[in-house]
């Protein structure tokens, strides 16, 4: 399938963001809630967090929301949704195949093989029903209906019935047992900026949540290299054990912590002068350490500009 076929159609338009309007009490009130689901989703989190964040599945959940006029806190809700959905779909499948078979190994493997090939075959109508789902927890975004589903996927060359869409969208949420309102980084840096608001950030926010878009498309889109030199910089070794890969998981889906690596890049972007001033706020908003952030913004910046020098800076 082309993907460059869905660059033709314009996104609606998206209403603008202010910020520095809501009570922070209610500011206060919504961050602490992110911060708690956050932490719990890293303590919960599967061995196979991340497994379907593939750059090329990335691409299409971004092209495709696109084509059907979504704006930017929808597709990547998406593309986390899809990622949740995916291992627990695939963990179902397989323990279903295991439990029913219960003979030797090869049959086993047989079998699995061919549960795969389906699976595979309806990977891009799971991704649509993401998007569709996702969709439709946002009021001021374009609902994605059925018929649209349908069209897009006769259009990529297969041939689904009519109740196919909605067969699928089930699917989704069951297996998500309708826990579907997932945060996406996104949902983190726009209440970042709130606070950022309140305590007197010198930068122009509505730049820096323009810029803080196209920044977190970029870590999306090269998230395997991008944190392949978090994890690098973090343990100071140019080949990390496998100990250390694993551990490093919860780094790589924390989103808090890419909340605050996103602002400081876009910050330092837009202004080097006020960019050691955001890294001292976001540390104090979140706990997270300067260090920390720093290793997050310093990767990001690296695969945006080449290498910016910030070590040296700092130093």
């Amino acid at each position: 399938m082309n993907l460059h076929m869905l660059k033709s159609k314009r996104t609606s338009q998206i209403p603008g963001t202010l910020f520095g309007i809501s009570p922070f009490d209610v500011i206060e009130d919504i961050l602490f809630s992110l911060s708690n689901d956050n932490q719990r989703n890293l303590d919960h989190l599967s061995e196979h967090a991340g497994s379907f964040k593939h750059p090329k599945v990335i691409e299409l959940v971004f092209l495709l929301s696109e084509h059907w006029g979504q704006d930017h806190s929808t597709k990547y809700q998406a593309v986390e949704l899809l990622d949740r959905f995916m291992i627990l779909h695939v963990e179902n499948l397989y323990k279903s195949s295991a439990e029913s078979l219960n003979v030797k190994e090869p049959s086993h493997v047989k079998s699995w093989g061919s549960i795969k090939g389906r699976l595979c075959k309806k990977f891009l109508l799971y991704l649509a029903s993401c998007i569709q789902i996702t969709s439709k927890l946002h009021f001021h975004c374009n609902i994605i209906n059925n018929y649209m589903v349908l069209q897009f996927l006769r259009s990529a060359g297969y041939s689904y019935k009519k109740e196919d869409p909605l067969k699928s969208e089930l699917t989704v949420l069951k297996t998500l047992n309708f826990c579907i309102n997932v945060h996406s980084p996104f949902a983190y840096v726009e209440m970042l900026l709130e606070v950022l608001e309140y305590n007197g950030c010198s930068l122009q926010l509505k730049d820096v949540h323009s810029t803080c878009r196209m920044i977190l498309d970029l870590v999306y889109l090269l998230r395997a290299p991008i944190y392949e030199a978090v994890l690098k910089a973090s343990v100071d070794l140019s080949t990390p054990t496998s100990l250390q890969r694993s551990k490093f998981l919860t780094v790589k889906e924390d989103q808090m912590l890419l909340g605050t690596g996103v602002i400081s890049a876009s910050a330092f972007i837009i202004n080097p002068n006020s960019w050691n001033q955001v890294l001292e706020h976001l540390s104090n908003i979140t706990g997270i350490t300067v260090s920390s952030v720093f290793e997050m913004c310093n990767a990001i910046l690296k695969h945006c500009e080449g290498d910016t020098g910030l070590f040296n800076r700092r130093k």
